[in-house]
């Protein structure tokens, strides 16, 4: 990977957004470039859940990618499912060039809170960060420290660190000496 793209899906937060420009630029010592919003596909809300398959927007993110060696991460505020789960905050293709995440549950006011702008940015990184290293072929770590350790609550994301374990560091080291 040689450039990291930001596709904004739908609606997401500025604010998410240009805070992903400078900070996955710097911890991934990448050129990042933001592509123009696209539309969440048409067929990737569901009326009865009243959220998105992750899956679908995956492919629509792929759709967007503006050429080879460049793997983009598409942002929205909108929740997101997998049929198999409730709702994820993110997925990645493992080994692959795109993912998605969603700021939908990362965010106070989702839980009935007053909004917390500097929690919603924090939360958001590891998130980005995370769903990054899948695209690297990381997998999830037994380290609860670890960016790259599962995390199925907004209470288990703001417990773990934003920088991945000795382990994953050494494995994404390995996986952009490949790629670059």
């Amino acid at each position: 990977m040689n450039a990291l793209c930001l596709l904004p899906l739908g609606t997401a937060e500025e604010a998410v957004l240009e805070m992903l420009d400078r900070a996955l630029s710097s911890r991934f010592e990448l050129r990042v470039r933001r592509l123009n919003a696209v539309a969440l596909p048409p067929g990737s809300f569901d009326p009865v859940r009243r959220q998105y398959e992750a899956t679908h927007i995956l492919h629509a993110v792929r759709a967007a990618a503006p050429d080879k060696g460049v793997t983009v991460l598409g942002v929205t505020r909108e929740d997101l499912f997998i049929p198999m789960l409730t709702f994820v905050l993110g997925q990645a293709q493992l080994r692959g060039s795109v993912a998605v995440m969603s700021t939908a549950r990362l965010s106070q006011q989702f839980y009935g809170l007053e909004e917390n702008t500097g929690l919603l940015l924090q939360r958001a990184l590891k998130e980005a960060i995370h769903e990054l290293g899948h695209t690297f072929g990381l997998t999830h770590c037994p380290d609860r420290q670890c960016v790259m350790t599962l995390s199925n609550t907004v209470q288990q994301i703001d417990e773990k660190g934003e920088e991945y374990c000795e382990s994953c560091n050494l494995l994404l080291t390995d996986a952009r000496h490949l790629l670059l």
